[in-house]
């Protein structure tokens, strides 16, 4: 059996729709995997939020630091998983509310932005947020060739407040994501690994 799913001893009453209980990895596997998105000194105390049978996003394992870390999403593609420093929840979870409705990208980011400016929504003024991508073995559960990129939430910072380019000046260099918005960030994209040589070929 897929070691993603060896554990997972849910009812099939509870499936949705949207997703069944054979697209659920064990709550094991999920924490497992959306802590690689920590620094590892912060991984064993963070929390970790993941995915029941419903497909819905609750609470598999309360830290006691102040990460909260993702697991990867089954209706998704592909592995990504994520950890951000915990006063940026509310956005988080604001916009996960707002996909559930079935809202788009962009109307997304227009209600949150109005909430943000009408003071609904809590926006912190600095936030961490690291993505972390890879592939899944299905035959033993590991994940490899991991890549994380950085994201630092600013809110309506500009090249002009902080200096910072809206493309990076080189390989890995930061740069400004939406600038003047709620959702303005400094993206850092470190060069993957065995970039350089695969762009001489």
């Amino acid at each position: 059996m897929n070691p993603r799913l060896a554990l997972l001893i849910l009812p099939a009453v509870l499936l949705s729709s949207a997703v069944s209980a054979a697209d659920i990895p064990s709550a094991e596997w999920q924490i497992k995997t959306a802590v690689l998105a920590a620094p590892k000194a912060e991984r064993d105390a963070a929390t970790v939020l993941g995915y029941d049978a419903s497909g819905a996003v609750i609470t598999l394992r309360k830290g006691s630091n102040k990460l909260i870390c993702l697991a990867d999403d089954p209706k998704q593609k592909g592995f990504n998983v994520s950890c951000y420093y915990h006063d940026l929840e509310p956005f988080m979870a604001r916009g996960r509310e707002l996909q559930a409705q079935g809202k788009k990208a962009a109307e997304i980011t227009k209600i949150r932005e109005e909430e943000v400016k009408a003071g609904k929504l809590k926006m912190p003024d600095r936030s961490v947020l690291n993505v972390t991508t890879g592939q899944v073995n299905e035959a033993t559960g590991e994940v490899t060739e991991l890549y994380t990129r950085y994201v630092v939430y600013i809110p309506y910072a500009t090249p002009e407040t902080t200096g910072i380019p809206l493309a990076p000046l080189s390989p890995g260099g930061p740069w400004i994501m939406d600038p003047g918005t709620h959702r303005a960030h400094i993206m850092i994209n470190p060069p993957k690994p065995g970039a350089a040589e695969a762009k001489k070929k």
